[in-house]
């Protein structure tokens, strides 16, 4: 197994830095991850910075909230992609979710993998931490045209379980990918997820995790 292919080497906190995401795309290309994973105002910075690699650029699109209108969600998507953005990870409506407005979240996805396939692909960020059980299971089958369902944004009150990873990858079984994203600090963490069926890890901690594993 080629861990570093599993993880999206993260930075999107708001005091991010032009310096900053130069230094992550260093990291990238140098541990060969599969992507790196930016706000979109870097995806041209990253772009250029990764051209002629094999590690993607990925962005988050409403992010962390996912509250915003869905065709501001699409604008964001498919400037992301005209600039360079091959993965657009995307936050559903979690109020519309919560308040059991299916049709509302399946059309907002639907919009977004409408402005980014076929260039980029879709992973669908559901934020476990806010939705039960059963509201997960809607959520990962809302976002079956979708190519991942991810766990987290990492910015709510907790990341990706165990639990959650199992759970969504046996609602969407091998159709599509199942991204755990949030908390992933160590390799015992990263095997933890990839064990319960995640084949994605977004994790800011990348370089520690590929440490730990190579010291093994």
């Amino acid at each position: 197994m080629e861990l570093n292919r599993y993880i999206d080497h993260t930075l999107l906190k708001a005091d991010a830095t032009p310096e900053q995401i130069a230094k992550l795309c260093t990291e990238a290309k140098e541990y060969r991850f599969a992507s790196v994973c930016v706000n979109s105002c870097y995806v041209p910075l990253a772009a250029k910075l990764l051209s002629g690699t094999d590690t993607k650029v990925c962005c988050v699109v409403g992010f962390p909230l996912g509250a915003c209108l869905s065709e501001a969600k699409a604008a964001e998507t498919r400037l992301a992609v005209q600039a360079g953005a091959e993965e657009v990870d995307m936050v559903i409506n979690i109020g519309m979710a919560k308040a059991g407005e299916w049709d509302y979240v399946r059309s907002d996805i639907a919009t977004v993998v409408a402005a980014a396939h076929p260039k980029a692909i879709v992973k669908v960020i559901i934020e476990c931490c806010l939705l039960t059980d059963d509201e997960k299971v809607t959520a990962c089958l809302a976002a079956k045209e979708a190519d991942f369902v991810n766990t987290s944004t990492g910015f709510s009150t907790h990341g990706a379980t165990e639990a959650d990873v199992k759970l969504m990858r046996d609602t969407v079984g091998a159709d599509i990918g199942v991204k755990a994203a949030g908390g992933i600090r160590t390799y015992a963490d990263a095997m933890k997820m990839i064990a319960a069926g995640a084949n994605r890890l977004g994790a800011s901690a990348g370089i520690a995790i590929m440490k730990e594993a190579e010291s093994r």
